[in-house]
């Protein structure tokens, strides 16, 4: 088959994936329908741009969704990508590879593993760089306590776990620092520039930011609709 495609295991059935959305679930209107029930009816979305495809977990199962039995918000994908979808499991293939050094693949393997309540911290963090605004920073623990609905003495203790599995070390910049280590690690992955400008410049932060470390969060909106 030309092209992205995802396989089914259980079946082997391979579904291309449509220039902009593939839909993802257990409902008749999917695209890639998945009988296990622990698939939601409208589970998560392979979005395509370009030469790059991305996962997002819609939010609507307490299952979730796995790349390579990590869970995930919303992930690039990289050829021969295990997704796990509850305890459905399927295979990307068919997209170009990119050239990641040997540094990059360890760093990888190096991150920890994260529950579910750990992502969606990480996903409020990053809800700013979101925005239209040419320069954000990342969101602060009261404004992720009033996104997930929750104290902000909750939030703050699992920003200290988060710094702890990231290796965080106590200083300014703390937040800013673990998101520069979660795009490091691959975990979240800038997206292919759209002509806006990029937030988390170097002239928004302080030197000691490389600008590698630019982020256009790519993580998914998990508030209920």
């Amino acid at each position: 088959m030309e092209g992205p495609f995802i396989r089914i295991e259980d079946t082997g059935m391979l579904v291309a994936l449509r220039e902009d959305v593939t839909t993802i679930g257990r409902g008749d209107a999917v695209d890639v329908r998945l009988s296990d029930p622990s698939v939601s009816r409208l589970h998560a979305e392979i979005v395509r741009r370009g030469p790059y495809a991305y996962v997002t977990d819609l939010g609507l199962s307490r299952n979730g969704t796995r790349v390579n039995g990590r869970l995930v918000a919303r992930r690039v994908l990289d050829d021969g990508d295990v997704l796990t979808f509850g305890s459905a499991r399927c295979r990307i293939g068919g997209i170009a590879r990119d050239d990641l050094t040997a540094e990059v693949e360890l760093r990888r393997s190096a991150a920890p593993e994260l529950t579910r309540r750990e992502l969606d911290v990480l996903t409020s963090l990053f809800r700013p760089a979101q925005s239209d605004e040419a320069f954000v920073a990342p969101a602060t623990a009261r404004e992720i306590a009033s996104d997930l609905v929750v104290t902000e003495a909750a939030v703050k203790q699992h920003l200290l776990r988060l710094y702890q599995k990231f290796r965080i070390p106590e200083g300014t910049n703390r937040r800013v620092r673990l998101a520069n280590e979660v795009v490091a690690l691959g975990l979240v992955r800038p997206l292919p520039p759209t002509g806006r400008p990029e937030p988390w410049t170097p002239q928004a932060m302080p030197e000691d930011i490389p600008a590698s470390a630019t982020i256009r969060a790519e993580v998914h909106d998990r508030r209920a609709s």
